[in-house]
């Protein structure tokens, strides 16, 4: 292998030389390449494998040479075929693993299996003027695709916080060259100072175990041509209690005291965030003693049954598992509901709803009085109308509206004429005044709503008019 590298370095040395002289007498120069998309393949274990290999020369060639040589790691190349012009030339003991079709001096390997893992070298000759060669190393790797990976825990009976920790240890049945990556709820697990790993990284170690830790882990195991995910593991980690409240189903609750009204029954209920769920314990404190008067989340207050009207209670919950406790405090206020202010208060409602009454009583009726006023009124107008009568009778009705046409000034007015006595007076003491004018003398002392209801059908004269709203206005 020594002897054939230096003797390609020498026939490249020589080649160049040549190519200069060529240069300077001819100005032409004809060179070979090689080309191959990567100095490094990776296979998969029994599937088919191409080296791909491309050349170029652009002289004319009397003879094409193709060489494939393998070699193991730290072990002699070995011969596997090679080519002249069409004509291949296997190595018999791997005529039925390898396949060349020249002049494509691509190498198909039939089956991959791991011990073709290595380096594959070709050689390409071409007999020409002058003779030029080239060659290229390509490195294969044989890889066996990852199998589902499983994740185991330890401890199975969980940690304490604080106190314990958790292993997590992920393995794959097939697969090489595998790499591992930890997930927590489908996330890359965040950096921390508890948390360290195997060299290979197939081990998680969580030093000490805290609340914050649970959640789903998960196993990520990839190589070169695969990849596959575990399925979640949640870790038990014991915790608590925190958080600890206590609230209740009636009354008021102002921070740590709960208001109630005698007579009623509350149900108190103690709570904490822990793992596993705490025992409570409800302790009533008086002024010289402590005593525990029930056991478990709930309890029940009869204030008809307590002589006291402040009562000073506690909720303890204790956690079996990590040894610890929290106490809570609170009180109870009993208060009776004044009965003379529910008396008020009832009157109250009943006067205002008395008024309420009265009102919508009254909007009622004036609204239904409205509405027949305006129906009457409708209809005298329509009537009028339709009932015109000649204008000859309404001569009357010319005189004091100052219109040819009385028809025009017809309608119902609400409004009173007074009587004007300096009027009257001039009438009297004028002895040249005529009939007519006395007659309208007499006239401006009726309304003019009068004046239009008691016009005469067939008047005979003015003086008729005039006795007929004198006598109306009397």
């Amino acid at each position: 292998m020594g002897q054939d590298a230096f003797m390609e370095h020498s026939s490249g040395t020589f080649c160049l030389l040549r190519c200069n002289i060529y240069f300077l007498l001819l100005g032409t120069c004809s060179m070979l390449t090689l080309r191959i998309p990567s100095t490094t393949i990776h296979g998969i274990e029994g599937q088919l494998l191409v080296l791909p290999v491309h050349y170029n020369f652009n002289s004319s060639a009397s003879g094409i040479q193709i060489i494939w040589l393998f070699e193991k790691y730290q072990t002699p190349a070995i011969y596997l075929l090679s080519s002249v012009n069409q004509s291949v030339v296997p190595d018999l003991e791997f005529q039925h693993k390898f396949t060349l079709n020249p002049p494509n001096a691509s190498l198909v390997i039939n089956s991959l299996h791991m011990k073709d893992e290595g380096n594959y070298n070709v050689k390409v000759n071409i007999h020409g003027s002058p003779t030029v060669s080239a060659n290229q190393n390509i490195h294969v790797t044989v890889n066996v695709p990852v199998s589902k990976p499983i994740v185991l825990n330890e401890p199975l009976h969980g940690a304490v916080e604080n106190v314990g920790n958790v292993t997590f240890k992920c393995s794959v049945s097939k697969g090489n060259r595998v790499i591992y990556q930890w997930l927590k709820n489908g996330k890359p697990l965040p950096s921390s100072p508890r948390y360290s790993f195997s060299p290979n990284n197939d081990t998680l170690f969580i030093d000490p175990a805290m609340k914050k830790d649970i959640g789903n882990y998960s196993c990520l195991a990839r190589n070169l041509v695969s990849e596959m995910e575990s399925e979640p593991i949640t870790p038990t980690i014991y915790y608590g209690p925190y958080e600890l409240t206590v609230n209740s189903d009636k009354g008021l609750k102002v921070g740590e005291v709960f208001t109630v009204d005698i007579g009623e029954s509350v149900q108190f209920d103690c709570s904490a965030d822990s793992n596993p769920p705490n025992t409570f314990a409800w302790i009533q404190r008086t002024e010289n003693s402590t005593e525990i008067i029930n056991y478990g989340p709930y309890f029940k207050v009869l204030s008809e049954k307590v002589g006291q009207k402040t009562l000073d209670y506690m909720c303890r919950a204790y956690n079996n598992i990590t040894g610890k406790l929290d106490e809570t405090q609170f009180t109870v206020i009993l208060t009776s509901i004044d009965p003379q202010k529910l008396t008020q208060k009832g009157n109250s409602l009943s006067s205002l709803a008395a008024i309420t009454g009265i009102s919508l009583f009254i909007i009622l009726a004036m609204s239904l009085l409205f509405v027949g006023r305006k129906y009457h009124l409708h209809r005298a107008i329509k009537w009028k109308l339709q009932n015109r009568r000649p204008s000859t009778e309404y001569r009357r009705t010319q005189i004091f509206s100052g219109h040819e046409d009385a028809l025009n000034d017809f309608g119902i007015y609400e409004f009173v004429s007074f009587p004007d006595p300096s009027a009257t007076h001039r009438a009297s003491s004028n002895k040249s005044v005529s009939t007519s004018n006395v007659s309208q003398a007499h006239d401006v002392n009726c309304t003019v709503y009068e004046v239009i209801r008691h016009v005469p059908e067939q008047p005979q004269n003015g003086q008729q008019e005039l006795n007929q709203c004198s006598n109306t206005d009397g």
